[in-house]
């Protein structure tokens, strides 16, 4: 048999740590980047005699990211325990959901929302702290223990790596534009466990599953589902079984390797958390959360073709990140879309490109490229110096109103002071005058340059073309 021959069968389980300032069971800071081990309460740390306090903003975030998601809200969910022991995990328990989830049924439209990838569940968990290898010690670090994680449950409906990619983007999309996780994989805010087996194309059964754990880049995801999913198929053409094992990706080597022996659920010995009541939910409550959901990527796309006239391309670049969508809506504000448009995806991302950075972090923020755009708009300046004032403005971080006002760049629009330039430029050109009225049309462009470079560029476009075109027509 042949690649050809087998069938990928894929789930994912992705960890999102949710915005919050607070941890899910303590006061303690939940920020990233904090010195080792000083974010770190009692409740965290596990000292006897305290008991978890749970953070009610991590519960309406899940709620938000299920209903962005058309899930289902339990109204009455409650925590459990997930026993095993890691030196990172000083309860040697987590308390997580398993029974009774908060979220049910979801769904993510891919492929250009032809395919849909069901959402088993979203549950709340605590995260474990860090352990950290140097030499021949370990170091852990708590400051992550405690801090709340929704785990987002994929049914086993993706059947290949770039489908599980494009995947983790529409999630991460999501995500982002609700505000229930800033999606941050490097720094360990979005993260998946990937679920694979091969069977036989048309087999009804699926094969044996292996887990790789922490994948935290898409690119890491899609090497290490394709290396598994090559690594299962010899497996089984050799005639031999897939072990269900539990795998860590090298990213070195590009492979995988087997970390342990799958667990069931039964090895965990769940048990429901005795420490903490049910989290009851009001359909108030749901409903009230529901009304202040933003508009999503796909409803904001569609509306930008529908509405706005803009191209299906231009609008999935637009919609692919929240502030770039912020930054859009901002410029339409005032602005025509399609002058909106333009300017944002090929000016300023040409420049955001090159210089390495992203639009979070432009020096150019969107009122100030709106006001920039009214400068040209309003024919104070022309579209031509308007990119040469961008750019200063995008290296020094001036008003494009400053730039204007010390380079005077102003467009010069009266029509005597434009006529006087075309004036002398005809009567300093008079061969190439003969040459224009004896049918050359071409020099038409050349008349042009020299007004604009004797003015500076600063001659207004429009009216230099209407004298222009007079004058040479009168002299004709």
């Amino acid at each position: 048999m042949t690649k050809e021959n087998w069938e990928a069968i894929i789930g994912l389980e992705v960890h999102a740590q949710v915005s919050s300032k607070a941890k899910l069971f303590s006061s303690s800071s939940a920020k990233f980047g904090a010195e080792h081990n000083t974010q770190v309460s009692l409740i965290d740390a596990a000292m006897p005699g305290t008991l978890p306090i749970l953070n009610y903003c991590s519960i309406e975030q899940a709620i938000r990211t299920g209903l962005a998601l058309s899930a289902e809200i339990n109204k009455c969910s409650y925590f459990d325990r997930k026993n095993y022991f890691y030196p990172d995990l000083p309860q040697g328990y987590q308390i997580t959901q398993f029974f009774e989830p908060i979220v049910r049924n979801g769904r993510v439209f891919i492929n250009n929302n032809k395919k849909e990838i069901r959402i088993a569940r979203i549950h709340l968990e605590q995260d474990a702290g860090k352990s950290i290898h140097e030499k021949s010690k370990t170091y852990v670090d708590l400051n992550r223990v405690g801090v709340a994680l929704m785990e987002i449950v994929s049914k086993p409906d993706l059947r290949s790596s770039a489908e599980a990619a494009e995947f983790m983007k529409k999630l991460r999309q999501i995500l982002r534009y609700i505000g229930s996780c800033d999606g941050d994989m490097e720094k360990g805010s979005l993260r998946c466990d990937a679920n694979v087996s091969v069977h036989p194309k048309g087999s009804s059964t699926f094969g044996t599953r292996c887990e790789i754990k922490n994948l935290n880049s898409i690119r890491y995801i899609m090497q290490a589902i394709d290396y598994e999913i090559q690594r299962q198929i010899e497996i089984l053409e050799s005639g031999r079984e897939i072990s269900q094992d539990t795998l860590l990706f090298d990213v070195a080597l590009g492979k995988t390797k087997v970390m342990r022996n799958k667990e069931d659920a039964s090895d965990y010995r769940y048990f429901p958390e005795p420490d903490l009541l049910p989290v009851e939910i009001s359909q108030d409550k749901i409903d009230l959360i529901k009304s202040s959901l933003p508009e999503l990527p796909d409803q904001k796309k569609l509306r930008y073709i529908k509405e706005l006239g803009i191209n299906e391309y231009d609008a999935e670049v637009i919609t692919s990140d929240k502030a770039i969508a912020d930054y859009f809506e901002e410029l339409v504000k005032k602005h025509d879309s399609k002058l909106a448009v333009t300017w944002l995806t090929v000016e300023l991302f040409g420049r955001l490109n090159k210089a390495g950075i992203d639009i979070m972090n432009s020096p150019v923020k969107a009122n100030a490229l709106s006001e920039l755009l009214d400068f040209i708009v309003d024919g104070i300046i022309s579209a031509k110096l308007g990119k040469q004032v961008f750019d200063i403005m995008f290296e020094t971080s001036k008003s494009a109103s400053l730039i204007i006002e010390e380079q005077d760049l102003k467009q010069i629009t009266d029509k005597g002071q434009i006529s006087e330039a075309i004036d002398e430029i005809i009567n300093n050109n008079q061969d190439k005058v003969q040459e224009y009225r004896s049918g050359k049309a071409k020099l038409y462009g050349f008349f042009v340059g020299e007004v604009m470079k004797l003015t500076k560029g600063k001659a207004s476009p429009d009216v230099v073309n209407l004298i222009l075109s007079e004058k040479l027509r009168l002299n004709s």
